[in-house]
């Protein structure tokens, strides 16, 4: 269930950057320009260039958290060393805090701290909140991430491939706000929140984005 959330949350990642971004892009070349090859150049080369950027930062921002993951896990290794009668203490606490008492309450002290790798897992997500995570795990993000921002480029972008600039601009603004109000629904059903605020949320950011991409053009046509 935890890798699912953490896919869903690189798609939806990637594909709201990448459509928000080049909705904005090309509304903008639209207001500017009468030319259809400007656009679609120029909406292309914003879906590459954030699919890339996108795949990037995620790969890094990953990466990042590993690293620190794995600074962490020798920290609290360390501490099980040098002080295990704390450390002892710390799990019971926070067992204790969950309601467990007695000789229950022992003999799950006892489980965990009787294998070290189980105790310092248990201290890393129960005491620090940090949930595994490994170097592939990083790579595979990115992948994710850098799909769904092409995907979701192309989004706003394709009806100018069959369109009049005017229609385009119609159906791509319809269409992106129809697939990000779907995306934030999708989200919160699978997850927490109201349906219906979390898909306006995502709406709401794609429509201000179309605005403000439309406008600028409109001052330099």
């Amino acid at each position: 269930m935890r890798k699912i959330a953490a896919m869903l949350k690189d798609m939806i990642l990637g594909g709201q950057d990448g459509l928000v971004n080049v909705l904005g892009v090309i509304l903008g070349l639209a207001a500017a320009t009468s030319e259809i090859r400007i656009i679609l150049a120029g909406g292309l080369a914003a879906a590459f260039a954030e699919s890339i950027s996108m795949a990037a930062v995620a790969y890094t921002s990953t990466l990042a958290y590993v690293e620190y993951y794995e600074s962490e896990k020798v920290h609290e290794s360390e501490l099980i060393e040098k002080n295990p009668e704390d450390e002892v203490q710390e799990i019971r606490n926070i067992y204790s805090a969950r309601g467990f008492q007695g000789k229950l309450l022992d003999q799950i002290v006892t489980k965990i701290t009787s294998d070290k790798k189980r105790w310092v897992e248990v201290m890393m997500l129960e005491e620090l909140r940090l949930s595994p995570a490994t170097r592939e795990g990083a790579l595979k993000s990115s992948l994710v991430v850098g799909v769904a921002a092409m995907i979701g480029s192309l989004i706003p972008l394709s009806p100018f491939f069959f369109f009049s600039i005017r229609n385009s601009i119609i159906i791509s603004i319809i269409f992106s706000m129809v697939v990000l109000f779907a995306a934030g629904a999708y989200k919160a059903k699978i997850t927490v929140g109201s349906w219906w605020k979390s898909g306006l949320q995502l709406a709401i950011i794609g429509i201000v984005s179309a605005l403000l991409g439309y406008y600028i053009g409109y001052l330099f046509q």
